[in-house]
């Protein structure tokens, strides 16, 4: 019996030795739960804890990559804890199959560091964006395709392109998702669609085609107005899609938060306010938009005081650079384009300014319902200006093309989209003989304004173009050309400007160009020649220029003619020299219209003309110690002296007429 014992406690012994947990054991580790936000209770939840989300909406693409951190950092002491950001792809990807995603382009750049500041994203991929932004973010290609797609819709045609689209994105952007250790909280359904359509398959392909990248882990959201209409329409019932709305910052929130609520699965309706306004749009033509700061506050704060949530649209709005702000037509030809600026009157400006009333008002109501204390705000960003700036012309415009070369031809004019101009001007040049009497032309339908020129054919010399008048898109008014006494034939030109997609409504699928018959004394007039203008936009070739202005002014002073001739498209360049490089604005005013370039770089449209817009920002990575160049091309009547000023401060104050205020 003894011999039976000590073998029992030789095997137990044994036993317990194999069985015995491992230092590094799980036993003996500290489990550590995985990142989760979700929504229980009404509530969101993060980490197991009650949150609140104060948002902003701060967009990558409207501010340079060198100032993304800056402008971040200042949303933050605001008191923001989540940034939301649309992404156009109209950007991403400018010609079909060509890919960016660098410089200003490169997304994932932007969310590790909105990671790395602490700010958590609601991102908000489209495919459509509406935000000011050319074509709402559509790529102009779209455009092109034979027969014509439609848009946001499940046109398959329409939806192998946006599978194609988000199959590059959503895999670069999967493994920041707040589950996998990144900070995207959620991700929004297509955008505002309830006031666009009622194709729930297409919204369900979208919601399928998002699982299928980022899995069932990640809170798929959509956004419509606060109207029982628009949310039966853009919403998906039950709880595979969180519903959230917007509204008028001056409406009471909490019974559209009722309204919300029916909207989506019980316990699954938290109070979202998805955009927040906190300003306006500006059209080119109106009065600058300014909202109260103090009545703003206190919209924020009854949503706030009462456990709501608010994403405030815009945060910071930056700017239009290139030639991609939007536009808005409540009819086809009420047609009203947006400033380059998109300051948008948000608490941090244009220029990241956070010394303004809104700024301390929202932040003051922000700290009462913040889970910390706020950060300390930063001073302002310096701003010089560096003077006066004298340019000299360049070269007329015309001079700098080959009317006879790089041209496409065709009996009838076409869009600008099927010439593969996307942006910028597009130069139509046909002729007609006179009959020793005025004639009368007329253009239908033109995208959005063309300027008229004629010019005699001379065997032995090049007669100067003379402006005859401007059809605009919104007026349509016909020209009376001149009883000109030519030799020969007399050679029309015709140079139309996009001046920015329609981003909103239903007339959406907006090309540019002459869309109709050009009609000559009643008579369609055939024969023409299309030549692009090769300006770049802002994301070719990483911000850059690409050198195609100094291109196309080169040498060619030798062509200018000399003096300052009224309503000539031309080019004008000049120097000036940074000791130190800070932001600036460059005043344009007395000037007429046109483009903006420094360094090669396009820092947007300029109409003081027009107003309010006086000035445009020039962000100090623009800028380079020394010697920097300025070069405008003006449509219509230049600055007597040809000069512009570098200043140190923004001015909406130029040429207005009315405030009017859209609804998105």
């Amino acid at each position: 019996m003894t011999t039976i014992m000590i073998l029992l406690l030789l095997l137990l012994f044994a036993f317990s030795t194999v069985f015995a947990p491992l230092p590094n054991s799980p036993k003996h580790q500290v489990v550590v739960n995985a990142p989760k936000f979700g929504i229980e209770n009404d509530m969101f939840w993060k980490d197991g804890q009650p949150f609140r989300i104060i948002g902003g909406d701060l967009h990558y693409f409207r501010t340079l990559p060198e100032y993304w951190e800056d402008r971040l950092l200042r949303a933050k002491a605001l008191g923001l804890n989540a940034v939301q950001t649309y992404v156009p792809w109209n950007l991403h990807e400018p010609k079909e199959g060509q890919l960016e995603f660098h410089g200003i382009a490169d997304i994932v750049s932007f969310l590790e560091l909105c990671h790395k500041l602490d700010l958590l994203v609601m991102l908000r991929p489209g495919p459509y964006i509406c935000a000011e932004w050319d074509f709402g973010g559509f790529p102009a290609w779209l455009l092109t395709k034979e027969p014509a797609i439609t848009l946001r819709s499940s046109d398959p045609r329409y939806l192998a392109l946006v599978d194609s689209w988000w199959g590059v994105l959503l895999p670069k952007i999967a493994h920041l998702l707040y589950h996998k250790g990144g900070p995207i909280i959620m991700v929004q359904i297509e955008n505002e669609f309830g006031s666009y359509g009622d194709d729930k398959d297409y919204l369900h392909h979208l919601i399928n085609l998002a699982r299928s990248y980022l899995g069932d882990d990640i809170i798929l959201y959509t956004t419509d107005g606060g109207t029982r209409d628009t949310l039966t329409k853009g919403t998906i019932r039950g709880d595979t899609v969180f519903s959230a709305v917007d509204f008028s910052t001056g409406e009471d929130p909490w019974p559209i938060f009722k309204m919300q609520k029916a909207f989506n699965a019980p316990g699954k309706s938290p109070p979202l306010s998805a955009e927040f306004y906190t300003g306006w749009l500006t059209h080119w033509g109106e009065s600058i938009a300014k909202t109260d700061a103090a009545s703003t506050a206190s919209a924020l704060e009854n949503i706030l005081s009462r456990n709501g949530s608010a994403v405030l649209y815009m945060v910071h709005g930056g700017t239009n650079f290139g030639f991609y702000n939007g536009a808005n037509a409540a009819q086809e030809s009420d047609y009203d384009a947006d400033l380059t600026s998109y300051d948008y009157d948000a608490p941090i400006s244009e220029s990241g300014d956070v010394d303004g009333a809104k700024f301390k008002a929202l932040r003051g109501v922000i700290a009462k319902y913040s889970a910390t204390s706020l950060p300390p705000v930063p001073l302002n960003n310096k701003k010089t200006g560096y003077g006066r700036i004298q340019l000299e012309k360049t070269s007329s415009l015309f001079n700098t093309l080959d009317l006879s070369t790089k041209a496409i031809e065709s009996e009838n004019p076409i869009s600008m989209e099927a010439a593969g101009q996307m942006f910028g001007f597009l130069l139509y040049v046909s002729e007609y003989t006179t009959k020793g009497k005025r004639s009368t032309l007329s253009i239908p339908k033109v995208h959005d304004r063309a300027q008229v020129y004629v010019t005699c054919l001379s065997e032995d010399k090049r007669e100067k173009a003379q402006y005859v008048g401007t059809i605009n898109r919104w007026s349509n008014t016909h020209v009376n050309l001149p009883n000109a006494e030519c030799s020969s034939t007399t050679r029309l030109l015709i140079l139309v400007e996009n001046m920015g997609r329609i981003n909103y409504g239903p007339y959406l699928f907006d090309s540019k160009g002459i869309l109709s018959a050009v009609y000559l004394d009643g008579k369609p007039l055939l024969k023409w020649k299309m030549i692009p203008i090769p300006l770049s936009n802002l994301n070719e070739n990483n911000l850059s220029f690409n050198n195609s202005v100094s291109k196309l002014i080169g040498i060619s002073a030798r062509k200018s003619s000399p003096g300052v001739s009224l309503k000539e498209p031309a080019f004008y360049s000049g120097n000036f020299v940074v000791d130190k490089v800070t932001d600036t604005y460059m005043s344009f005013n007395g000037w007429g219209k046109g483009v903006a370039f420094v360094n090669n770089f396009n820092i947007g449209r300029f109409w003081p003309s027009f107003g309010a817009q006086c000035n445009l920002y020039v962000p100090a990575p623009v800028l380079q110690r020394g010697n920097n160049v300025l070069v405008i091309l003006e449509l219509e009547s230049p600055e007597p002296e040809l000069m512009v000023n570098s200043v140190d401060r923004s001015d909406f104050t130029c040429d207005s007429n009315h405030l009017k205020v859209r609804e998105l």
